[in-house]
């Protein structure tokens, strides 16, 4: 069974008097209830404008969205926006990347858990008061009935990012985005947050779709990951199949640039050559040739398709047999 189901999507931003900027150019992937599905990418790969289009948290001015967004059968991009922030909060949640500009600044915490409830469940403010206080709770913050009081300052960033955490999961949705959770707290609070996630997962089969840059998450998480690249998925596989044999240059690239610990001191990190900016358009060819050190005359010159079923693959000269490629599990 299918929960979520996105087709050709595509997203395009356009500016007077500059050309239209395509974040999203044909991505398509499913998620199933209780399914963990990473989207991996450099940072301008299109992974959060996904997100948002899914969500429909685009600015309807200036942006174009096309194709479909089916959950659990309704189509999400043709909904009015009505019955869409009905969905919101009851059935679809995303955590944001940044609780400090995700959160309220100006209002306590405990008043933005509340209004979800109130929104959405229907419960008086006492009910929304004592069932925010067992949301903090279960997200492990101490003392929930002082920290409902307090305001997001006043929190540390592992805390604001599990108020975040709380929020979203007040109405138990079936789906949940996270945007990068872990990407501004330390290493020991990343692990925290991680373990919590995958443990609401498998309480209450809640369909999760993890929005990274981190292979180690990704590694610990997901059981499909789409690999992105200028705004098309160039990779799709199960996180063992990706991780142990990455067909992709781009993949490859991703993998083998991540520090190793089993590795002599003074190993040189093999970074990807030049930076996302150093592309093409797709309809020239591929995106990834001018860094790809796989190139061949046939990848500036036409499209390649997303092929492949169970392990698919958008490339003209593939890795042959990716090494087995060993990332510690956040």
């Amino acid at each position: 069974m299918t929960l979520l189901r996105v087709e050709d999507l595509t997203v395009v931003f356009r500016q007077r008097g500059r050309p239209d900027v395509r974040a999203v150019d044909g991505v398509g992937f499913s998620v199933a209830p209780g399914e963990t599905v990473g989207l991996v990418g450099e940072s301008g790969c299109g992974k959060s404008v996904t997100s948002l289009a899914v969500m429909g948290l685009l600015p309807r001015r200036g942006v174009r969205v096309e194709g479909s967004v089916s959950f659990d059968g309704t189509e999400l991009l043709s909904l009015p926006p009505d019955k869409l922030r009905t969905l919101r909060g009851r059935e679809l949640a995303v955590v944001f990347q940044d609780p400090m500009t995700s959160l309220n600044p100006v209002v306590p915490v405990g008043t933005q858990v509340t209004e979800v409830l109130v929104r959405h469940r229907g419960l008086n403010e006492g009910e929304a008061r004592k069932e925010a206080g067992d949301l903090l709770r279960r997200v492990g913050i101490p003392d929930p009935s002082r920290r409902l009081r307090e305001y997001p300052h006043q929190l540390s960033g592992g805390m604001r990012q599990r108020a975040l955490i709380a929020t979203a999961l007040a109405c138990r949705p079936r789906l949940l985005i996270a945007d990068e959770p872990t990407t501004a707290l330390d290493v020991t609070i990343q692990a925290q947050i991680l373990e919590l996630l995958k443990t609401l997962v498998a309480e209450s089969g809640t369909a999760l779709i993890l929005i990274t840059h981190d292979l180690g998450v990704v590694a610990g998480m997901c059981d499909t990951v789409h690999v992105m690249y200028a705004g098309r998925i160039v990779e799709r596989a199960s996180r063992h199949d990706l991780f142990g044999a990455p067909r992709h240059p781009y993949t490859g690239g991703l993998l083998a640039s991540v520090p190793r610990l089993d590795q002599p001191r003074g190993t040189r990190l093999e970074p990807i050559a030049g930076s996302p900016r150093d592309t093409i358009p797709w309809d020239r060819g591929c995106a990834f040739a001018p860094r790809c050190p796989n190139r061949v005359e046939e990848c500036t010159s036409a499209t390649p398709e997303l092929l492949g079923g169970h392990h698919g693959l958008r490339c003209f000269n593939p890795l042959r047999s990716g090494p087995v490629r060993e990332v510690t599990p956040r």
